[in-house]
């Protein structure tokens, strides 16, 4: 073999070889959370019961839990479409609540899995914070930006006035509004 030919085969082993680890390298990984939710007992009950609006820091009126869960009880029915209403009293371990809110969604299940169409909203008054975390399928119809322009421009300026349960209810339903 003449030297050419032996470099040539060495570049292309060599080229090949690097690409097949570069490929390993790019492999996704599934997000591991940062906390295991069914730890709490709040949580798994949660999970298997399936309940709509979470009110784990006793914000909403026993009637504005009734009227916000239909509200989106109907749109699940009429759509297939789910949305869950958490409030809590902190995030801890958590830093942010976009990726806490996001965990959890994950952990209940929230939405259909075939179809990725999930909800989850947060809110943790004492950390005077909400986030909302979509399925990749919902994330089609509303991006980032829609959910963080009906934070800052429907939810957040009720809260400002002491009106949570308007803030989000507003909220869900301008969601839907442009989920349709």
């Amino acid at each position: 073999m003449k030297i050419g030919t032996k470099i040539l085969i060495l570049f292309l082993t060599l080229n090949f070889l690097s690409c097949k680890g570069s490929a390993q390298e790019t492999e996704t990984k599934k997000p591991i959370p940062e906390f295991d939710f069914s730890t709490i007992e709040k949580f798994r009950e949660t999970k298997l019961k399936g309940l709509i609006i979470n009110d784990y820091d006793s914000i909403f009126s026993p009637s504005q839990r009734k009227e916000l869960s239909d509200i989106i009880y109907d749109y699940n029915i009429e759509t297939t479409r789910q949305i869950v209403v958490v409030t809590i009293d902190s995030i801890s371990p958590y830093s942010e609540i976009q990726k806490y809110a996001t965990d959890l969604g994950n952990y209940w299940g929230v939405g259909d899995a075939e179809k990725n169409n999930g909800l989850t909203i947060v809110m943790c008054n004492p950390c005077r914070q909400i986030g909302i975390a979509t399925g990749l399928g919902t994330e089609l119809i509303l991006t980032d930006k829609i959910c963080k322009d009906v934070i800052d421009q429907t939810i957040i300026p009720e809260f400002k006035n002491g009106n949570f349960y308007d803030g989000v209810k507003n909220g869900v339903v301008e969601l839907i509004e442009k989920w349709k």
